[in-house]
């Protein structure tokens, strides 16, 4: 059945106004290691229905909505999981792009880390340019207004799909859904209240009618009995698609010992299985039931019959499955997956096979392709999953996602290539934090798991997603493994640092305040957490020109990690390396110490090495603000040729270089080449941070002084 309910706001063709998504930063973007989202032109679809039965009224109303010259509306698919939304926007999608001239477009809304790539993805199919995006994607620009800019001067009619908008929320923080004249807007989601929904129209999506339910197994499995015997199993499985598709599947995919409805319904009625009916009585087969119970019964036979075709190691990789997410997950992580004695690896691909042959699983994707399960069936077979098996799945899935992130990420990554892992990095939290039987050490790799992948997001650039990540991975970490644990430690520093990025200066010093105070309770003054909370501090203390707080800090973690490791190991050299920016007296002891620390980077690391670079950098800038600038320039030369030669010329780091350098020339009288300089960190700035970032203005700032001081000499 379809029913219809609709809601209205007096906005100006926005579902929800941007709130949030608006802070403007440095950015930090490489290159590909795994791709991105798949094609927004494809929706991410395992397997489309034979037929889509009933939902005459619904997709009537939908086929109007994108005929010609008609746009500027939303529409929300609310209803059960598993009841056909996704199917239903399918249809809507091949008729709009079929049929009807229109661009089709498809996102995942899952959770905002997919949201964000997807819409971005839209972006740059309606025509977005590399910088633009390489913004949004850090946070740097308002995501959302990029994106529905991008849509609304597209030159092609076009309808957008949001599937999987099961939080609400994720929409509305970044201001994402919204209305617009060139095309319409489709919303699959099991958030029913309007509330959630002002300006859509709302349209429910429910169980099918008697004879459509029994109409879905006959077209999955012709010739294994009466449309009345179908009729009667679907009324079993409460006429929820997603159980009819699992049993028709099932049905027609015996091959060696086939089963008709009547063996079908046999099962469910507990001539042959172990208990089958009293699972169906607790779900219960009556419309408005609990019918994720029903389905899970209906999974375990499939279970069953896997089993019985000699794949009992199916069951346990799909108890691995639960516990990570039901986004699509890179089929690499599989690869070097085991469990013995239950899961040897060498039955790790006929167990997948089996259970994507039994529809537990589907492909989506194609390279790199994934692996989607229904989020009900993991959540059930969770449940299931007994006390004892707990402990071993989940630190198999936690060491899974450790070999898939660096342990330290450095920079070149790119956000999109890891992104997709971050549901199933929460997942696994959020199990070892529901579970029993899971030990403190496989929570601790759980924690571990999500601070790599907050790291490589930073460190890609992507902070707005490090940000929300982060978040909920530090309130899962607090309640596993308590307040003081050094991981969750970890990521108040990371989220103190994202922050930072961020232009959150004041939020980003109160968070390492307060974590560089926890440290030096817990874990004493001179432990590596404590010394890296002191660097951390240093870079918003910074930018509130707290210098001499900042180079105290500098200082002290400097001693901490000579006393424990000595001059030259890399974690010395790199808290070393800002000693240049806080000298503690000039002249030659400046120069003496930096030429020192500059060998010792070049003997240690070499000559490539960010460290070293980084600090060549900032002893440049100490020469040039001791009032040495021609001693400055050779190194600011090598630092900006280095940078470009690694990042690239719109990279953040090159262009600090460019601006102290456009510094040291000016300073020198070199008015026409600093201005050259000045010009692109200007231009640069003022196209990816936005024109009212305060190193945009002040790029501008200098650039006005050194044109001046090249027209006066002149």
């Amino acid at each position: 059945m379809t029913g219809r309910t609709e809601g209205r706001a007096s906005g100006q063709g926005r579902v929800y106004q941007a709130a949030g998504d608006q802070h403007i930063v440095e950015h930090h973007h490489h290159g590909p290691t795994w791709s991105g989202p798949d094609s927004v032109r494809r929706p991410t679809l395992g397997r489309t229905p034979l037929a889509l039965r009933d939902r005459v009224e619904l997709m009537q109303r939908l086929r109007a909505s994108v005929e010609p010259g008609t746009a500027g509306q939303a529409y929300v698919l609310h209803g059960l999981g598993g009841c056909g939304k996704t199917a239903v926007a399918h249809a809507v999608f091949e008729y709009a792009t079929a049929d009807a001239g229109r661009v089709g477009l498809w996102v995942n809304a899952s959770d905002t880390t997919s949201l964000r790539s997807g819409m971005l993805a839209v972006a740059a199919d309606r025509g977005a340019a590399e910088g633009e995006l390489a913004a949004a994607r850090s946070g740097l620009r308002a995501a959302a207004d990029l994106v529905w800019d991008h849509l609304d001067r597209s030159d092609e009619p076009w309808l957008l799909v949001i599937d999987n908008a099961d939080d609400p929320a994720v929409l509305r923080d970044g201001g994402w859904l919204r209305t617009s004249a060139r095309g319409t807007v489709l919303v699959t989601s099991r958030q029913a209240a309007a509330r959630w929904w002002p300006g859509a129209e709302l349209l429910q999506v429910g169980v099918l009618p008697r004879e459509e339910a029994a109409q879905v197994l006959c077209d999955l499995a012709p010739g294994t009995g009466t449309v009345e015997q179908a009729a009667a199993i679907g009324d079993r499985l409460g006429r929820l698609p997603l159980a009819l598709t699992l049993a028709g599947t099932f049905l027609s995919q015996r091959v060696i010992s086939p089963w008709t409805m009547t063996d079908y319904a046999d099962h469910l009625d507990g001539g042959r299985a172990t208990d089958p009916i009293e699972l169906l009585d607790q779900g219960g087969t009556e419309p408005g039931g609990d019918s994720r119970h029903l389905v899970s019964r209906t999974w375990e036979l499939s279970l069953r019959a896997v089993a019985d075709q000699g794949l009992p190691e199916a069951q346990v990789l799909l108890r691995l499955l639960a516990c990570w997410g039901s986004d699509p997950l890179p089929l690499s992580l599989l690869a070097d997956a085991e469990l013995p004695p239950i899961l040897p690896a060498a039955r790790v691909e006929p167990a997948l096979r089996g259970l994507l042959d039994h529809s537990l699983t589907e492909l989506v994707g194609e390279a790199p392709r994934g692996l989607r399960t229904h989020g009900v069936l993991l959540d059930s077979v969770a449940r299931s999953t007994p006390s004892d098996q707990r402990g071993p799945l989940a630190g198999e899935a936690a060491r899974l996602l450790l070999a898939a992130l660096p342990e330290q990420p450095e920079r070149g990554l790119r956000a999109a290539s890891f992104s997709p892992l971050a549901p199933h990095v929460l997942a696994l939290l959020r199990r070892v934090t529901q579970w029993d039987g899971v030990d403190r050490s496989t929570a601790e790799r759980a924690a571990e798991s999500a601070l790599r992948l907050v790291m490589v997001l930073h460190r890609a650039g992507d902070f707005a997603s490090a940000l929300s990540l982060g978040l909920k991975a530090e309130e899962l970490t607090e309640r596993r493994l308590g307040g003081e644990h050094p991981l969750l430690v970890r990521l108040h520093q990371r989220r103190g640092r994202t922050l930072h990025r961020l232009g959150r200066f004041e939020e980003s010093e109160t968070l390492l305040r307060e974590t560089l105070a926890l440290c030096e309770r817990v874990f004493g003054p001179t432990d590596p957490d404590t010394l890296e909370s002191c660097i951390a501090l240093t870079h918003p203390l910074r930018a509130s020109e707290h210098l001499t707080e900042a180079g105290v800090l500098v200082r002290r973690a400097v001693a901490g990690q000579l006393a424990a490791r000595g001059p030259v190991h890399p974690l010395t050299l790199r808290v070393r390396s800002y000693l240049p920016l806080y000298p503690e007296s000039g002249g030659s002891a400046v120069v003496e110490m930096g030429e020192e620390l500059v060998r010792d980077c070049r003997w240690a690391l070499g000559p490539d090495h960010v460290t070293t670079l980084r600090t060549e950098h900032n002893f440049a800038f100490a020469l040039f603000s001791g009032g040495e600038p021609a001693a400055a320039l050779p190194y600011a030369r090598a630092v900006l040729a280095a940078f470009e030669r690694q990042y690239g010329g719109d990279y953040q780091i090159t262009l600090a270089a460019r601006s102290l350098l456009s510094q040291i020339l000016a300073a020198l009288g070199d008015f026409t080449e600093a201005v050259e300089h000045a010009r692109a960190v200007a231009e640069n700035r003022a196209r990816v941070l936005g024109p009212d970032h305060p190193w945009t203005l002040l790029a501008q700032e200098l650039l006005a002084r050194y044109q001046a001081g090249e027209a006066g000499a002149g």
